[in-house]
């Protein structure tokens, strides 16, 4: 696909992600390339244009109106691409002054409306510039550069921001915006697209110096790789770039209100799921989830809808309202009475040490209303024992050391399960030590503290795919369940929903800079408890449904990056030399 027909199909490619931008630049690479708009043989050439402007140049240095401001390094040109026939290789420095002398300092009296212009009312990328400030609303104390309408004024301070104007009235600016003044009434708007073009920006970023105040210098600006077209096809390119740009606006508009249109769809839809349920049964609210799944991929056009479909998922689970209740099924009260058998059998049978009991939950306290059959029930009451932080003493590379598990790994895997093979060795530890803080396949592990409050209490579950049978740090709380009755995927599936994770976060508090919460906190906070047969239809549910988010957001980075590659290859080839 050549140029042309890039163009002709231009608004179909503007569907790729980042593409007007993208196509924003491939104008400007086209524009100099002299391949957006027909050579005319009757146009002067620029070698001649060069001439008249070393002759303008003379004169004004022989009349005293300019001043020497030192010829451009001949640095080597850009030549990665051939011109046609009747442009020209030059430098910035040789068709246009670069910087000019005049100053207005700090005593200068100058009109109330004068336009005082800083880097900051430049939008970076765009060069759109996006307030006019004037000097009785910004007076200044430091000296400024004076500019005349029709100057380009670039941004020499970190110049990859691409901060470019023309100017369209007289004014004064900081020093580290350059005036750029042309000769032989050289097209300022076409000097300007060359200095935003990426053939300036690709030497720029070679040219700039320092660190924290990357600056392009004088004498590396002035030798600028210049390609100079004729000066009447000049203002034909300009005007061409304009229609284009003004195109790119309109396909950037369409884009972005399709774009809030979907999302107002999709955030209306996910608002439905989210409220509680008309009917009792929760039927109407169910089918409406299973109308949103059917157009998930229709909804889903970013990684955030992914991700607030995923919670979502959560929050209906969470309420009984993913899957319909089987009032055959023995109900969470009765489970709940086997559980307290339980733990008094194994107590009694000295395999369980006597726990502290929670407080019991308070009919004001409910998050909200639940399915006839659950049960509201504190974490605690489903524990194998005491909820427990992990082993203190920091890891020490041991040889003979045994697994212990990362911090980082703990508890905020996007997946929710404990990363195994993240850990350390670490020696010095007792049987019993060993004992008290292994991990067993099925354990939760909470987070006890991170400077991010949105990690505190999140919980992953321990698979122990990996059989080494490591124990766990003490920034971490382990919560172990009663075996048989409560499924810990279930656990964390609700512990992730959005009620839940509020009553977590209303037992975090800061120290230290940290946001915690603590081992007797985490028995405290409440979810609701399905029959056990229900648990089991609901993991597999919301297994299926993550999985079939993990499926769509894949395919969505994958589509995105295949389009991506295509624009830049149409772009690329487009570019080519004929």
């Amino acid at each position: 696909m050549n140029a042309t027909q890039l163009l002709t199909h231009f608004d179909r490619l503007a569907e790729a992600p980042n593409a007007v931008p993208r196509l924003r630049r491939f104008i400007l690479d086209l524009a100099v390339r002299g391949k957006l708009v027909e050579q005319d043989a009757g146009d002067e050439p620029a070698a001649d244009l060069l001439k008249r402007i070393q002759a303008e140049k003379a004169q004004l240095f022989k009349a005293g109106k300019l001043k020497r401001m030192g010829e451009p390094t001949q640095n080597e040109f850009d030549v990665s691409f051939v011109l046609p026939k009747q442009w020209a290789w030059t430098q910035l420095g040789d068709v246009a002054q670069y910087g000019v002398p005049d100053k207005a300092d700090t005593n200068a009296v100058l009109p109330t409306n004068t336009w005082v212009l800083d880097l900051e009312d430049i939008e970076k990328d765009t060069s759109r510039l996006l307030v006019r400030v004037e000097s009785e609303a910004r007076p200044f104390r430091s000296t400024k550069t004076v500019f005349r309408r029709d100057d380009v004024l670039f941004g020499k301070l970190r110049p990859y921001l691409n901060k470019v104007i023309v100017a369209d009235r007289d004014g004064v600016c900081t020093t580290e915006i350059i005036p750029i003044r042309g000769y032989c009434g050289l097209a300022s708007e076409y000097t300007r697209l060359v200095l935003r073009s990426t053939l300036t920006m690709k030497r720029v970023d070679l040219l700039m110096y320092g660190v924290k105040m990357p600056r392009l210098g004088t004498a590396d600006a002035a030798a600028l790789s210049y390609p100079l077209p004729p000066l009447a096809e000049q203002h034909r390119i300009v005007a061409k770039v304009d229609e284009l740009m003004a195109l790119c606006d309109q396909l950037e508009a369409a884009q972005q209100e399709r774009e809030r249109r979907r999302d107002r769809l999709a955030a209306a839809s996910l608002q439905r799921l989210n409220q509680p349920a008309l009917d009792a049964s929760g039927e109407a609210q169910r089918e409406h989830a299973r109308f949103h799944l059917q157009n998930l991929p229709r909804l889903a056009a970013r990684p955030e809808h992914i991700k607030a479909m995923r919670q979502a998922i959560l929050n209906l689970a969470v309420r009984g309202r993913l899957l319909p209740q089987e009032t055959s099924e023995e109900s969470a009260t009765t489970l709940l009475e086997h559980i307290q058998l339980e733990k008094m059998h194994l107590v009694k049978r000295g395999a369980l040490k006597k726990v502290n009991s929670v407080n019991p939950i308070q009919a004001e306290e409910m998050l909200f209303s639940i399915p006839e059959g659950w049960k509201w029930v504190r974490i605690g009451d489903l524990l194998l024992g005491d909820s427990q932080n992990g082993y203190s003493m920091r890891p020490d590379d041991a040889a003979d050391g045994i697994p212990i598990l990362r911090i980082s790994a703990g508890t905020v895997r996007p997946d929710g399960i404990v990363a195994e093979e993240e850990f350390k060795l670490i020696g010095g530890i007792t049987a019993a030590q060993r004992k008290q803080y292994t991990v067993s396949k099925g354990d939760l592990l909470a987070c006890r503290f991170n400077g991010n409050r949105r990690f505190v209490g999140r919980i992953s579950l321990y698979t122990g795919y990996l059989g080494n049978s490591p124990i766990y740090p003490d920034k971490l709380i382990r919560l172990r369940l009663i075996p048989g009755f409560v499924l810990p995927e279930l656990v964390r599936y609700f512990a992730e929903s959005e009620p839940v994770r509020k009553d977590i976060e209303g037992y975090c508090a800061t120290t230290v800079g940290n946001w915690g919460i603590s081992a007797a906190n985490m028995k405290e906070v409440m979810i609701p408890l399905p029959p056990l047969a229900e648990q089991h239809r609901i993991v597999a549910k919301v297994d299926e449904l993550v999985a079939l988010c993990d499926q769509l957001e894949a395919q969505l980075t994958t589509t995105q990056t295949d389009s991506r590659r295509l624009l830049e290859a149409v772009l690329e080839a487009a570019l080519a030399p004929a």
